[in-house]
This record gives C-alpha cells, sequence and structure tokens, in this order.
C-alpha cells in the first residue's frame, strides 16, 4: 500500500517473514492454522488473493525473480476457464470456498501490472527466467 516507502527495512523483513512462515508450498495462508484457534475444523486451504498480493508485495521490495516463480504458480492453478476460487489446496490444486471469486482477480490483474513493470524497467540479469 506504500504506507512506508519499499526499501524501508521493515517493510521488507514483513514481505519475506510472510513468504517464509504464512506459506505452504509457497501459497500464502491468511494466518498460521496449526497455532491460532479460530473456531473451525479441519484445514484451510491456501488463499488465491493472499498469494496475489505476495507476488505484488515481493516486487515492491525488488525480488523479482521470486515474485514472477511465485506468480506463475499461482497462475497454474487457475480453472479451465481461467478462473479462481477464493482458496486452492496446495496439494491437489482444488479449488475451495466461493468460486470465482472477483477479489482474487483483481489481486491477480494487480500481481501481473506489477510484474510487466518490474520486467520492463529494468534490464534482466542472466540468471532471469525465460
Amino acid at each position: 500500500m506504500r504506507f512506508l516507502p519499499p526499501d524501508d527495512p521493515r517493510v521488507r523483513a514483513t514481505v519475506l517473514a510472510i513468504a517464509d512462515e504464512l506459506t505452504v508450498d509457497e501459497l500464502v495462508r491468511r494466518y498460521e492454522t496449526k497455532s491460532t484457534d479460530d473456531g473451525l475444523n479441519g484445514e484451510e486451504g491456501t488463499f488465491a488473493i493472499c498469494s496475489f498480493w505476495l507476488v505484488s508485495a515481493l516486487t515492491e521490495i525488488r525480488e523479482h525473480i521470486r515474485a514472477r516463480r511465485l506468480c506463475e504458480r499461482v497462475l497454474s492453478f487457475a480453472s479451465a476457464l481461467g478462473l479462481y476460487a477464493e482458496e486452492i489446496d496446495p496439494v491437489t490444486g482444488r479449488h475451495l470456498g466461493n468460486f470465482p471469486q472477483a477479489f482474487t482477480h483483481l489481486a491477480l490483474i494487480n500481481a501481473v501490472i506489477h510484474i510487466i513493470r518490474a520486467e520492463s524497467e529494468q534490464t534482466p540479469p542472466t540468471s532471469w527466467p525465460s
């Protein structure tokens, strides 16, 4: 949201903590389900909107390769119609929750715009994925 500059160490640390601690196979959970009593039984899927938000946040802190890799991973879970549910089971790819989820699609558009802008503003390093 840019309330702090992306080069602020607190922003970078927060984004990387989310990427490292709130993910299952790179996809983002809303919260740590094993240590949070939300009153619900069973496991939750990962949230597609949160995963696309992480793509945008990684791009903001200049983690472009990681952002693109995550974006491609989340995009790979699209339904046959190119749509997304609210949640994705990271193991099976099964869509869970509300379908289609409009807010997820807005986050998808924003994430892809972040990737496009990042790639157009810099010369790709030799390790940039093709």
